[in-house]
């Protein structure tokens, strides 16, 4: 969580979220941050991009057996990516009720309707995610 913490710090525009893939020994092989601003891609939300990378790192779309961690419950978009790839755990840190999709809004990472689901850890480092968004969203307001 300290690696995807320190990425958000670093989102420079766009909102503080940072995300990286661990493999089953602890070995970061993707990581990302939220680049919509940066790129004009409103899919480049920090998780995707650290499963891209993660994606590329192993030379297949299938990450099962790695866990995504990310400094904010990802949105329903998010989650599904997760899920496409197999993922097998997701840890994070501020809940989101605004637009979670891992147990606040919506669950879709553990919905038994889908073909995939993954263990789910919430809250980890929550007060530091939480403070990087907070002062985030306080500076444009």
């Amino acid at each position: 969580m300290r690696r995807a913490l320190d990425l958000a710090q670093d989102a420079g525009d766009d909102v503080p979220v940072g995300a990286v893939v661990v493999d089953a020994h602890g070995a970061v092989i993707g990581e990302g941050r939220n680049l919509r601003e940066a790129t004009g891609d409103p899919t480049a939300h920090a998780e995707i991009v650290a499963l891209r990378a993660a994606a590329a790192a192993v030379g297949s779309w299938n990450l099962e057996g790695h866990t995504l961690v990310v400094t904010l419950e990802p949105c329903v978009m998010c989650a599904g990516a997760m899920l496409q790839s197999r993922v097998s755990r997701l840890v994070f840190g501020a809940w989101d009720d605004k637009a979670g999709a891992a147990g606040s809004m919506y669950d879709v990472v553990r919905d038994r309707r889908l073909p995939h689901r993954a263990e789910v850890v919430g809250g980890v480092e929550e007060a530091a995610a939480s403070a990087l968004l907070r002062r985030f969203f306080d500076d444009r307001r």
